[in-house]
């Protein structure tokens, strides 16, 4: 697996996935790494144990990137529709 970043200049987000903006909130990610095990292609963490999209994410399964959100145990990823409407958290 590559840790190759979506986008280095913001690698926590906001990038865009197909029809998604996905966004960590790095003041609300604890290192958990939940999303790391669930959707590996598309998170990682970078140093400071903060959440990162990685640019694999485009291989990863719309399911595998919710449910890692999902795992989450503090909500930091928020992912929204193309209208900026929220997907997760609600």
């Amino acid at each position: 697996m590559s840790d190759t970043l979506k986008d280095p200049a913001n690698p926590s987000g906001p990038v865009s996935y197909k029809n998604w903006k996905i966004h960590i909130d790095r003041d609300m990610c604890i290192g958990a790494a939940t999303c790391v095990a669930i959707a590996p292609k598309a998170f990682n963490l970078d140093s400071e144990a903060k959440s990162i999209i990685l640019s694999s994410v485009e291989e990863e399964d719309e399911t595998m990137i919710l449910d890692g959100a999902r795992g989450c145990p503090t909500a930091a990823i928020i992912i929204e529709d193309q209208n900026g409407e929220k997907i997760f958290p609600k």
